[in-house]
């Protein structure tokens, strides 16, 4: 069965991991001295790696290879863990799992000791869709968890997290991927499918992901379904229902010489041709910025 792109490439290790150097380094030196904490608080925007680096972490801590191999990707709890069969990783979606009585049985499992691994970890994804309730009656396991425990919470929104949670774990902030090393990984990719790509096109979907390894993925995704023998920068603006960078330029020359009833055909002309309002209006103001740099 086919798999969408930013399941098949998503990273076993810490290496595979884009744009987040910082804190790479940190967990790095953590599982490599064996002093992980209890539980960690992964916050960013959504498609930054946040869910991957919690894998990553939960291998890191049960990996059976030498300290400073771990985590190794390929002993067998490594490959549980990312076939999802690893009895000691436990994932949950606060999104439908955020009441109390989720919490409770949580707060139960926590007692048992690890089956096969030497620490049990829990990722609690989108934790802030959890409720007052469940985040009081997480408070306490989370605050003095058994020494086997390990928490990882992950969130878009750690606004919305109670000062109790956010002070009791080590935040680690997900950075905007940039559009280089979005490139770079597309470009890794694509060379593995076999699949021509010019930099243009590669350029414009970094640009359209905002930072986002998921979003770039699914861009480049449906370019690929498509069944092109190459993608070219074209085919990107026809996904994305934007303009290319002559209509932006003639609309600029039309609103600066004050030429309003052109610039009104102009974009008559843009919207009969199918094109997206939004996206349009966001490129332009793209067109505009890069004329202020």
């Amino acid at each position: 069965m086919y798999q969408a792109l930013y399941r098949s490439f998503r990273p076993e290790t810490f290496d595979g991991i884009l744009g987040q150097e910082h804190i790479v380094r940190i967990l790095k030196h953590q599982i490599a001295g064996e002093s992980t904490g209890h539980a960690y608080l992964f916050c960013g925007t959504r498609g930054t790696g946040k869910t991957s680096t919690a894998r990553i972490l939960a291998k890191g801590v049960n990996c059976t290879a030498e300290l400073s191999e771990r985590p190794c990707g390929v002993c067998d709890n490594c490959k549980n863990i990312k076939d999802g069969v690893f009895l000691d990783v436990i994932e949950i979606d606060a999104a439908s799992n955020n009441g109390v009585d989720n919490i409770r049985e949580l707060r139960e499992s926590v007692k048992y000791p690890p089956v096969t691994g030497r620490r049990k970890v829990y990722i609690i994804d989108e934790v802030h869709m959890l409720s007052t309730g469940a985040f009081n009656a997480l408070l306490k396991t989370l605050e003095e968890p058994p020494s086997h425990v390990m928490f990882i919470l992950a969130t878009t929104e750690p606004q919305k997290l109670p000062a109790t949670i956010l002070s009791r774990c080590l935040r680690l902030d997900f950075r905007r991927v940039s559009e280089r090393d979005l490139k770079d990984g597309m470009r890794e990719i694509c060379k593995i499918l076999g699949v021509k790509v010019s930099e243009n096109a590669l350029g414009l979907i970094a640009a359209n992901a905002d930072g986002s390894v998921r979003d770039a993925l699914s861009l480049l995704d449906q370019c690929i379904s498509a069944g092109q023998k190459e993608i070219v920068r074209k085919d990107i603006l026809e996904l994305l229902g934007t303009s290319g960078e002559e209509t932006f330029i003639e609309m600029t020359d039309h609103v600066m010489g004050g030429e309003i009833p052109e610039a009104l055909m102009l974009l008559d002309r843009i919207l009969a041709d199918g094109k997206d309002v939004r996206q349009f209006i966001k490129d332009w103001i793209a067109h505009y910025r890069g004329l202020l740099m």
